[in-house]
């Protein structure tokens, strides 16, 4: 497929075509060739529409979001946080990897009312980008020295398989790039209207049952897509998933273009192809587009995607800009037909859909045998809260018991690859030392937390500490529970901690007490699945917790589970067919 700004891309309307060579930097160079409706649409660029229709889609394109990393260097970290434009600030900066997170001590009720200058504090969050979740031990110590030098400690894994830094003063940024980038880590499109992290299968190229290897399909999307002006202004976030491993394991249901291993009965392995998945406030399972892909085409088909987001994609709203909507209106038909057509202009092979995994754990937890008869092991940190301390003793410790790769998970976990046998026992012992066991209950396993009203300005009720108490009490209170059990927290209805296909979903809110008491509190959904059944939970009518009241309502819960499944019923079916009572 040729580059984007060498005039790749033709549309056909009205009978009359005009090329997408340019930006709306600069669409003289792309004018069509018809007289464009007053009526504004969606803002589509396909369709002509290059005016802006919110501030958004206005400050990118004033200036690409890319070029603020120069301002930051020259300007802004020399003249501190006071220096910085608004629109760098809360826009542009998002480009970079860096936000600014929530004042302290403003309670969740105050979220929604406050103004942005209100709830920023001079501090930012920073994201590192870990494509695939691939680390070496040196990348792995110099975050964890980036977190005790510059962020205070903190250092959270997240379900994307990235790190986030809190505290990040402006005026240290450029240090921090200097020292990521001297190891090949970048905050380059972490945040804001952009492709986002690839994830991938955090045991690619080693796995024993791996279909196909996506990892070069990885790298080459860093090399041509990330940071290349030609895709840094989408109409929203792009998130992508890339797997060839038979569990499942980088939730491709739920992003915006994901390609899932599978074995063409006459081609071989290679990966089927879903778009148009995603959670926040409308969620959406993605589609299959029917198609086979081979590795070496992998690159080609995401530019395809990619292209149709940036140029058919609403820009009017906000709210309905993510490539969901896009997909949800046409069709998954429609979608591969202007993708073979207008960007591939070739026909993509029809192939099989992936099969169910066997397993009911995605998340590669325990010691697994590699393929070269070596060991992987993999072990969770409670709701993906560690410290850059932690990070850099488990760099140590990989690399004392011969392993020099550590992966991220999409579940905040970590798994430390390449361990010979006679290793093996140690390590995962050294690792029990630090708290962070191989041998997870299914709590701590499978208890996710988003960042929270600690950090995050989208914040109303606190998650992390929340979500690690909750852990110890059920350990406590029901410690013969062996059945797999996804229980997710999120601050905010935003869903970063995939509340609804969570076994038990908790979204929060602010709730009242029995005393009528205005305070933190959750709206439960329960049974969501990915993987065997992908699928939203159930939301029981009034059905709210306060935040204190938690530990007793999920104990509440999974006794009823308990008592009432039949011979090997998930949580996620009891739950389908339970009654309102049972799960109050």
């Amino acid at each position: 497929m040729r580059p984007y700004a060498q005039v790749r891309a033709a549309f056909r309307l009205s009978r009359r075509t005009f090329t997408m060579a340019a930006t709306p930097q600069n669409p003289a160079a792309s004018a069509p060739r018809r007289k464009v409706s007053r009526h504004r649409g969606e803002g589509q660029w396909a369709v002509g529409h290059f005016t802006p229709l919110n501030g958004n889609e206005q400050f990118k394109k004033d200036d690409d979001g890319l070029n603020v990393r120069t301002r930051i260097e020259t300007i802004y970290s020399k003249r501190g946080f006071d220096s910085i434009d608004p629109n760098d600030l809360r826009g542009r900066m998002r480009w970079w990897g860096l936000y600014t997170q929530r004042k302290p001590g403003i309670d969740g009720g105050k979220t929604a009312i406050l103004e942005p200058e209100e709830l920023d504090d001079k501090y930012f969050m920073l994201r590192v980008r870990i494509d695939g979740g691939r680390l070496t031990t040196e990348q792995l110590r110099v975050i964890g020295e980036v977190s005790q030098e510059f962020a205070r400690g903190t250092a959270d894994i997240t379900d994307r398989q990235n790190v986030q830094y809190h505290w990040i003063r402006i005026e240290d940024v450029p240090e921090i790039w200097d020292r990521l980038e001297a190891v090949g880590l970048s905050t380059t499109e972490a945040c804001g209207d952009t492709p986002r992290v690839v994830i991938g299968s955090p045991v690619a190229g080693i796995a024993e049952d791996e279909i196909i290897d996506g990892s070069s399909a990885i790298e080459e999307i860093q090399r041509r897509i990330i940071g290349n002006k030609a895709f840094s202004n989408l109409p929203r976030k792009f998130k992508s998933a890339i797997s060839g491993s038979p569990l499942l394991d980088v939730a491709h249901e739920i992003n915006d273009i994901a390609f899932v291993g599978v074995h063409h009965p006459e081609h071989g392995p290679g990966f089927d192809l879903w778009v148009g998945g995603g959670l926040s406030t409308n969620p959406k399972i993605g589609v299959r587009l029917g198609a086979w892909v081979p590795l070496d085409e992998v690159v080609d088909v995401y530019e395809g995607v990619i292209s149709i987001f940036r140029d058919y994609g609403y820009r009017r709203l906000r709210t309905r800009a993510r490539l969901k909507f896009l997909v949800a209106d046409w069709g998954p038909e429609k979608f591969r037909q202007v993708l073979e057509d207008e960007y591939l202009q070739r026909k993509l092979v029809d192939g099989p859909a992936p099969a169910q995994p066997v397993e009911r754990w995605r998340d590669h937890v325990g010691v697994h045998r590699q393929k070269d008869g070596r060991f992987y092991v993999g072990f969770a940190p409670r709701v993906g809260r560690v410290d850059g301390a932690t990070l850099s003793k488990i760099a140590d410790l990989a690399e004392a018991h011969g392993s020099g790769r550590v992966r991220t998970t999409v579940e905040q976990k970590m798994i430390v690859l390449d361990v010979e046998e006679a290793q093996v026992a140690s390590l995962v012992e050294a690792l029990e030392a630090l708290d962070l066991t191989a041998k997870p209950s299914p709590f701590r396993r499978g208890t996710m937390a988003c960042t929270g009203i600690e950090y995050c300005k989208l914040a109303i009720v606190e998650t992390k500490a929340r979500g690690s108490a909750l852990i110890d009490e059920l350990e406590r209170r029901i410690p013969d529970f062996d059945e797999p059990i996804t229980i997710n927290l999120n601050g905010c209805p935003n869903a970063c901690a995939r509340i609804q296909v969570a076994d038990i979903g908790l979204k929060g809110q602010l709730v009242l007490n029995e005393q009528g008491e205005q305070v933190e509190g959750f709206q439960v959904h329960l049974g969501g699945a990915l993987g065997l059944e992908a699928g939203f939970g159930r939301k029981v009518r009034g059905l709210k917790v306060t935040s204190e009241e938690l530990p007793d309502y999920v104990e509440r819960v999974l006794k009823r589970f308990q008592d009432e499944r039949a011979d090997g019923e998930r949580f996620a079916v009891w739950a389908a067919r339970a009654s309102e009572e049972a799960l109050s």
